[in-house]
């Protein structure tokens, strides 16, 4: 397929335009990057969102892919001269991978079976002539002329076996066959499993004797089983209706059921089926179905890590961050507004000291010295101690405090890697896992960067799917988001900075490097004297950067360098001064652009009533009544009109005008923001504290296939499981609700053995 009739076929799949998928192609085979596409290149794209260009990115990784295959395997079978024009045109016209792997199976060079010694003896001649299955001819009596010493061909039966065996290669590497024995397969198999020691209670009881189609099963249920198969506590295969696709061979294979070829060619379809084409498609079922599980697992992984990413920063207030723990304490660091470290010690709150009293003292102290405005307790061992401990120290503070309970997932691998050493050289771990508990709470997005996105607990079976997979899915969601809220160049970590468009973890190191030995940027122009720091990588990174306080206001904004002049014609025309931009006092844009270019029929009538002698200011008056009637619809539509007009007289596309007056209007504004908030609380609940009924506010802390796992403020977090989420059928939890958000729950189930807890969200509001 060429690269244009890829084009077409992807703009298909994606429901957009030809010309939209070909300009997104030109760019990131140019080296644009995704984020910079979706925000910058909007024009050229057609406004295509991120989401559209990722999967057209990991689509024609694919087409290209298999264009390169087929034409591999068209050059391999031309080699020994089998190509033909119509095994070429079918190669060609195979639309995914696993379709040119069967036109060329027969082609593969193999290793030594069975088939390739019963060529060697000369059986080939036979095994055509049994598979032709003339009517005047008997299979004893072809196979006397093959009987050879020299060729160890001892007796006639001997050679029908050989020639049986190519017969049944021959069978078991038929495109049309392997296709239609494939899909029977995925209609009607079983996946089955049992324990391998069926008096062992182990996690995977549940699959001691369990049978599921193989076209229904849930993705989270291969993992497991795959899993439970990899530590041996499994035994796990595939059952399918053996006769059914011993008859569609027979089909296929047989010409007349009275032919004395028949009774051989049945013996042949059994051995193809159950020795050859069964164990293979069996592989690829087990295959197709653990990398749909993958995917699946990786899709909810990624959109988990977007949603704990995204999470709102708590801006402006001065932090205590808690790493809880029994017999090294619990350590404590204060933390400013910004981040900074002001103090840090460990008290000894639980067991086994017990030193609540002094460890109160500490706090307190520490809260009326450093004006301490929260609490961020890590979630990990001795956590809900040190939260009873905490909600009744505040108690006694002299200062408004709340807390609320932190996930330190990843806090730990953090603390321990060569980045928290480089950053925090004079800390030890410990106290470097509290301070990022504390900073996850104030910027969760730039201290989570810093830790490998599989270490911070929002998946599931993410050590058993493809690693390369994973790593780049989550990679690309933390590239989005960095690059969705934007960089403060003079602030940010080498971490931070390798995430945003076209700058690597050399060129972030530089940036540090220079911003180090030059003191902070004043210009986002400096960035082009940054060591490494090309043409085409200023391009791709310069408007996801932030400057506050510098010399160009707009350096402040995500008005990318190249629109700068348009930027300041619009502010010429709306008569707004650049300074503006900064104070965040440019919000009165909107009525300078209806005022710019008024409705010439209302202009019109304006005029009428003038000439009919109201005075002005019965003009203005009848002109704001106007407006207060207007709908919010009608507004809306005269202020695209607006934007067009200005566009025009600009000469900028509208998308690229809209980017414009927005970041003009909300300079540098956070997406974060319109997230759920962090819960804050004053005073802590036990097991005991619940009963069956109680309706709760709880964080989603991860979500799964099954459900999604609530903390509602005591020990472990409750399960709201999938059939209690929605009164409407849902395919996934994710489809309601993401890591991090605020939820209502009602507790239906206490397990207080198993501190298991079970809640609903039907009939509540999910998002208080």
């Amino acid at each position: 397929m060429e690269d244009r009739e890829i084009l077409r076929q992807l703009a298909g799949e994606l429901g957009v335009k030809e010309s939209q998928v070909r300009a997104a192609v030109e760019l990131m085979d140019q080296g644009s990057t995704v984020p910079f596409i979706a925000r910058y290149r909007r024009e050229m794209t057609g406004d295509m969102t991120d989401g559209q260009l990722r999967e057209l990115q990991e689509r024609l990784a694919y087409e290209r892919s298999l264009q390169r295959r087929k034409e591999e395997v068209i050059r391999l079978i031309g080699e020994q001269d089998k190509l033909t024009p119509q095994l070429e045109e079918e190669i060609m016209g195979a639309r995914v991978l696993q379709r040119v792997e069967d036109l060329y199976k027969p082609f593969r060079q193999k290793k030594s079976t069975r088939a390739s010694k019963a060529r060697e003896k000369g059986l080939l001649p036979l095994a055509q002539a049994i598979w032709a299955q003339e009517e005047n001819a008997l299979p004893e009596r072809l196979a006397r002329a093959y009987v050879s010493a020299e060729k160890e061909v001892e007796s006639p039966k001997q050679a029908l076996e050989g020639a049986m065996d190519i017969l049944a290669e021959r069978i078991a590497d038929d495109p049309g066959i392997n296709q239609a024995i494939r899909e029977k397969a995925w209609e009607s198999a079983l996946i089955h499993t049992e324990g391998t020691d069926p008096e062992e209670s182990t996690v995977y009881d549940m699959y001691y004797d369990h049978s599921e189609p193989v076209s229904r099963i849930a993705g989270h249920r291969i993992l497991a089983i795959n899993r439970g198969e990899k530590e041996k506590k499994l035994k796990i295969r595939l059952r399918a209706d053996m006769e059914a696709m011993g008859l569609i061979l027979r089909k296929k294979v047989i010409k007349r059921e009275a032919s004395p070829f028949a009774p051989l060619l049945e013996q042949t379809i059994e051995d193809a089926l159950k020795r050859l084409l069964w164990p293979s498609v069996e592989r690829e079922i087990r295959s197709a179905l653990t990398q749909k599980a993958e995917r699946e697992a990786v899709r909810v992984f990624a959109e988990n890590t977007q949603k704990l990413l995204m999470q709102p920063p708590v801006k402006d207030k001065r932090v205590i961050a808690l790493d809880p723990g029994y017999r090294t304490g619990c350590k404590v660091a204060a933390l400013d507004e910004t981040g900074k470290l002001l103090s840090y010690t460990t008290i000894f709150p639980v067991p086994p000291k017990n030193e609540t009293r002094q460890a109160a003292k500490t706090l307190l102290s520490l809260i009326h010295t450093y004006q301490i405005d929260l609490i961020a307790i890590g979630n990990g061992t001795a956590s809900r101690e040190t939260e009873q401990f905490v909600a009744q120290t505040i108690k006694e503070a002299e200062r408004p405090v709340y807390y609320t309970i932190v996930s330190e997932a990843g806090a730990s691998v953090y603390s321990a890697s060569r980045l928290a050493q480089e950053e925090y050289p004079q800390l030890d771990v410990t106290t470097r896992g509290a301070l990022s508990i504390g900073r996850r709470l104030q910027d969760p997005l730039a201290e989570l960067v810093k830790i490998d996105p599989r270490s911070i607990g929002v998946g599931q079976y993410q050590h058993d799917v493809n690693q390369s997979l994973l790593e780049k899915a989550l990679g690309d969601v933390v590239e989005d988001c960095v690059n969705k809220v934007g960089v403060d160049l003079n602030t940010a970590s080498p971490a931070l900075l390798s995430y945003v468009s076209g700058i690597n973890a050399s060129i972030a190191r530089s940036i540090v490097a220079y911003r180090e030995e030059n003191g902070r940027f004043t210009s986002r122009m400096q960035l082009k004297k940054v060591p490494r720091l090309g043409p085409k990588a200023f391009e791709q990174c310069a408007g996801f950067l932030r400057i506050s306080g510098g010399g160009e206001p707009l350096d402040a904004t995500a008005v990318h360098p190249e629109s700068y002049k348009a930027a300041e014609r619009v502010l010429s025309l709306l008569e707004i001064k650049k300074e503006k931009i900064a104070e965040g006092g440019a919000n009165e844009i909107t009525q300078k652009l209806l005022s710019r270019y008024p409705d010439r029929t209302e202009q019109k009538s304006g005029e009428e009533k003038t000439l009919k002698g109201l005075s002005s200011m019965s003009l203005i008056k009848e002109q704001l009544f106007d407006e207060r009637k207007e709908s919010k619809e009608q507004r809306e539509k005269r202020l695209a009109k607006c934007r067009k007009q200005l566009a025009g007289e600009l000469g900028i596309g509208e998308l690229t005008l809209s980017d414009i007056l927005s970041e003009i209007a909300k300079p540098g504004r956070d997406p974060r923001e319109d997230m759920p908030q962090v819960i804050f609380r004053e005073d802590v609940m036990s097991f005991g504290d619940l009963a069956v009924g109680m309706q709760l506010r709880g964080t989603v802390r991860n979500v799964v296939d099954f459900g999604a796992f609530v903390d509602i403020g005591v020990k472990n977090d409750g399960l709201v499981h999938i059939s209690e989420m929605s009164e409407r059928f849902i395919r996934h939890p994710r489809e309601l609700v993401g890591a991090g958000d605020t939820v209502l729950v009602r507790i239906i189930g206490i397990d207080e053995k198993k501190q298991k807890i079970s809640l609903s969200m039907k009939g509540l509001d999910r998002r208080q």
